[in-house]
């Protein structure tokens, strides 16, 4: 999950404060709003809400300024055990601004909880951080998820709702949702609600419960390129030209794109095994390594090579470049150019 470099994560963070372990301040940041967001939703729910009206302070940076923030932090709250101080949008103040923050953390209320938050953006000055762990709080990073890092965030939300996941499963949402980590967390919460504690996510029940085909996805398009099913192939590429909105063709060829340079990739892996092969290739299970070999038998390196040359080219007429063909079109040749590629390549 996000976390810092101090391996403090989502998951870590969100169980401390079910259990009631507070610290005195936690600076949430990072270009993943999601996890921000969330957090800080829950650190406003802290209080029962008999005690929010006195003691639950939210503040909005740009229209306040360090100063009042520090002395609102010094307040001792009313008939509670705590008072919460939750300081939104951290980033409209300038670090030459933070200073009185920066004091007041260097002898903290010890009844104040302050949590300091800036969603979208990374802090850049080293000395709130400092002055945040040297007063004993929490500094969480929430890092944009990278494509590549999608398929463990999508196995890391189902295990952390009590669900497992199937391969085909992770790379179906991964294909619909991509990185945007709300929606997936919308998407598998809906699944977490209808299936019971502990049930595995299977294509059937996205396909069911989402409204993702189990058979008509870029996965089994993959598949289907790797097994050189011709007949499949343009079925699949027929029902994506029937439903544009969820079947874009970028998306579609950049999945593509990355099958074709991992098989290029392994073409050229010495070591084959298993294990080694799944490192080579970045992926995450070694069932996964199951295409690669099939595709490796189809496509020898001087056809992926070929291929990689053909998609290249295909992103290029798509944008107008010398074709006035649909994109529709240019993907079914793109097709027809894979299954039949000869590798034939200047050397």
């Amino acid at each position: 999950m996000a976390s810092n470099t101090s391996a403090v994560t989502f998951s870590s963070l969100k169980q401390s404060l079910e259990k009631k372990r507070y610290a005195p301040v936690y600076l949430l940041h990072g270009e993943e709003s999601y996890f921000v967001d969330v957090l800080t939703d829950l650190f406003a729910g802290i209080l029962p809400e008999s005690e929010r009206d006195f003691n639950l302070y939210t503040i909005y940076a740009q229209e306040s300024d360090a100063a009042t923030i520090a002395d609102t932090c010094r307040r001792f709250p009313m008939i509670a055990e705590h008072q919460i101080v939750i300081v939104k949008d951290l980033q409209n103040l300038k670090s030459n601004q933070l200073q009185p923050i920066v004091d007041y953390l260097a002898n903290p209320t010890p009844t104040t909880i302050l949590v300091l938050s800036m969603r979208g953006v990374r802090i850049t000055t080293k000395t709130l951080p400092a002055a945040v762990k040297g007063a004993g709080g929490i500094v969480f990073e929430s890092a944009k998820i990278k494509e590549n890092q999608i398929g463990t965030e999508i196995h890391s939300i189902a295990k952390e709702l009590g669900l497992n996941i199937e391969p085909k499963g992770i790379s179906m949402l991964r294909d619909y949702v991509g990185t945007d980590v709300s929606r997936l967390y919308n998407q598998i919460e809906k699944l977490a609600m209808i299936l019971p504690k502990g049930a595995t996510i299977t294509p059937e029940s996205i396909e069911l419960n989402i409204g993702i085909s189990k058979d008509f996805n870029n996965f089994e398009l993959l598949d289907a390129i790797a097994e050189k099913k011709i007949d499949k192939i343009y079925r699949i590429i027929q029902y994506f030209r029937n439903n544009p909105k969820k079947n874009p063709t970028v998306l579609t060829a950049s999945t593509i794109f990355n099958y074709f340079s991992r098989l290029l990739i392994y073409h050229y892996t010495k070591d084959k095994s298993p294990a080694s092969a799944t490192r080579a290739l970045g992926l995450q299970w070694e069932s996964q390594l199951r295409s690669y070999v099939t595709g490796a038998r189809n496509y020898n390196a001087f056809k992926v090579i070929e291929i990689i040359s053909a998609i290249r080219e295909f992103d290029t007429r798509c944008k107008g470049i010398d074709s006035r063909q649909s994109e529709w079109d240019l993907l079914h040749d793109l097709m027809f150019r894979i299954v039949m590629a000869e590798g034939n390549i200047a050397i």
